[in-house]
């Protein structure tokens, strides 16, 4: 015996605008029937959160599948999967498409190589699945949009819940610690990588399997990061600024920021400066420590 809930939807061209859409959602439980020989011409998630099962590969080999996994279903590729004998397995899925699929992709979201991704935990992940069920409810006008947004979600959370990534839970990456912790000092890519005793290559590699872009782009990154929070709240000179997060060269840094965001330094600080005079504190916020925002009751 099994149970299945599952909805499919249709997206509009105004909704696949918003760079992902969710195609379906299901939850299944017990010895459901094997899904396959088949293939799709869209990405789903297989979450399983409680029992085994297998898949197999198109060269025919078979994979046991123990909870919590989670299966990778991408277009092109035959896929075959099922629940194990007896109590089978307790699944969700959803259906996505969309242009930031690509996106994803190569900043490791979607995908690890394998079909079959150990998790931590689902707990997350099955979080923004019930999203999804419930903004399935028919009649719903926010339809596709609150489900386009359960679906970046959920991709966040089954990155975060990867055994085979550094921030899975419990986990902390001291790579990209280290260098989020020197992202001011100013140091190349290769001098970054020579204080952890690695080669540039190795920096490479570990930074794009735990951030998903080059140690230049993560440290770029961060530094622009700083200096717009700079402008924004202090009436530092841009050159000091510059110098706060690494260039000693104030023109090199305007030209830089001006192409990676678009205005220039000067722009930036007259657009969203956010500087009071008199103000009640006079110091820049930490990243590490946001503010608690405590809500008053009405009078």
């Amino acid at each position: 015996m099994y149970h299945s809930w599952m909805r499919y939807f249709t997206p509009g061209p105004v909704h696949h605008r918003l760079g992902l859409v969710c195609l379906g959602v299901g939850l299944q439980h017990g010895a459901l029937p094997p899904v396959g020989p088949r293939v799709l011409d869209h990405h789903v998630a297989v979450v399983i959160g409680a029992g085994g099962g297998w898949y197999r590969t198109p060269d025919g080999r078979t994979h046991p599948v123990t909870a919590p996994a989670l299966i990778w279903l991408v277009p092109g590729v035959p896929h075959h999967y099922g629940a194990g004998p007896g109590a089978g397995w307790d699944e969700s899925f959803v259906d996505f498409s969309g242009s930031a699929v690509a996106a994803y992709t190569e900043l490791g979201y979607i995908g690890s190589g394998h079909p079959v991704v150990p998790l931590a935990d689902t707990t997350a992940a099955r979080a923004a699945v019930g999203r999804i069920a419930r903004a399935a409810r028919r009649g719903n006008p926010l339809l596709e949009v609150e489900t386009a947004a359960a679906v970046h979600e959920l991709l966040v959370a089954l990155r975060r819940a990867r055994t085979d990534t550094a921030d899975a839970p419990g986990a902390t990456d001291p790579v990209l610690r280290a260098l989020a912790r020197d992202a001011f000092l100013p140091l190349s890519v290769t001098q970054h990588a020579a204080r952890h005793g690695m080669t540039p290559a190795e920096l490479r590699s570990a930074v794009r399997r735990g951030a998903g872009c080059s140690p230049k782009d993560y440290l770029l990154g961060i530094r622009l990061g700083r200096a717009k929070e700079l402008l924004a709240a202090t009436e530092l000179p841009v050159a000091a600024v510059a110098r706060r997060v690494g260039y000693d060269d104030p023109a090199y840094f305007s030209r830089l920021f001006t192409r990676r965001v678009g205005t220039a330094p000067v722009r930036f600080r007259q657009c969203c400066g956010r500087a009071v005079p008199g103000g009640w504190s006079n110091e820049i916020p930490d990243p590490e420590h946001p503010p608690v925002i405590e809500s008053r009751p009405s009078a």
